[in-house]
């Protein structure tokens, strides 16, 4: 092995180390739920273990392990950093918690020191099991995460470039937490146009920024799915002016597909740089979340990189 190549196969186990040390696993104590909308249940958490937990804030994401069937609390066979996802994908179908990634709303501290950490919920029923879960999760029941140690971590993915003047976001229900939590962030002098696409009229929630910010809420019809979801969306960010100058950033989070068209709209019709465009696909419309995580392990989930192709 030459030296440059055993310079970066060290450099790639540096990396390798550094991630994982900045993710653990912690045990997540339900202790208070909140309906907040039509569609939305906060769910509070705490826990000794959330001593340790270091959010980056903004979209900061972690990964939750939610009870199957009529299982009470997550049990996982190991959580070991090197053997925990072999152990989880070797559990039988019926009993392997189910993985999903949420976004942290707010952690804070209590006047007594303790961590709290807040989770908001999309209801719909029994349809999914996070809705299944939320919507009957009740004090003291446990579950387990995967979550950051150290606050800076790549799951925040909400990155500002210095000498940005104005933010565009665009967020579904699914994302509209994650979009709350960085208007929160934001310093008052930061303009902000967003659009935020909601199922019902009660889900056009208040949001707390010292930023200037300008909210386009876009209720979506019942049953309104596919093209003429997209379409709903795009013809609202076409009849919006843009700041004439400036340095935009924009963040867009929810649907893949409505996700690239309104990435698109804003290099192609709008000349926003591509590489000030953050997306991520929350979902995708006709797959299940099963089927998206099999993609991601497989290496087949599609590029978010500012630079890829539109």
């Amino acid at each position: 092995m030459t030296a440059t190549a055993s310079d970066a196969a060290a450099s790639d186990a540096a990396d390798a180390a550094t991630a994982a040390a900045h993710f653990r696993f912690f045990t997540l104590e339900v202790l208070r739920t909140r309906r907040l909308g039509h569609s939305f249940l906060r769910v509070t958490f705490g826990g000794e273990s959330l001593a340790a937990f270091r959010s980056g804030g903004y979209d900061q994401s972690l990964s939750l392990f939610l009870p199957v069937g009529d299982q009470e609390h997550t049990e996982l066979p190991s959580t070991a950093e090197d053997t925990w996802f072999g152990a989880w994908r070797g559990m039988p179908d019926e009993a392997r918690p189910v993985m999903r990634s949420y976004t942290v709303r707010e952690q804070r501290r209590t006047g007594a020191g303790e961590v709290e950490v807040d989770i908001d919920f999309v209801l719909h029923g029994d349809s999914s099991p996070a809705s299944r879960w939320a919507g009957r999760a009740v004090t003291g029941r446990r579950i387990m995460a995967i979550g950051p140690a150290v606050a800076e971590n790549k799951s925040v993915r909400f990155q500002r470039p210095e000498g940005t003047d104005t933010v565009l976001m665009y967020a579904d229900e699914t994302a509209l937490p994650a979009a709350a939590a960085i208007l929160d962030r934001l310093p008052a002098g930061t303009r902000v146009k967003a659009w935020f696409e909601v199922p019902h009229p009660d889900d056009r929630l208040s949001l707390h920024t010292l930023a200037d910010q300008e909210v386009t809420w876009i209720v979506r019809e019942q049953g309104a799915g596919g093209p003429a979801r997209t379409e709903r969306v795009l013809s609202a960010l076409r009849a919006a002016q843009l700041p004439a100058e400036g340095t935009p950033y924009a963040w867009l989070a929810g649907e893949a597909g409505t996700i690239r068209a309104v990435r698109r709209h804003l290099v192609q019709e709008r000349s926003v740089d591509r590489r000030a465009v953050r997306f991520t696909g929350y979902w995708r419309l006709g797959a299940s979340e099963e089927q998206l995580l099999a993609e991601a392990y497989a290496g087949q989930a599609p590029s978010e990189d500012p630079a890829s192709d539109l």
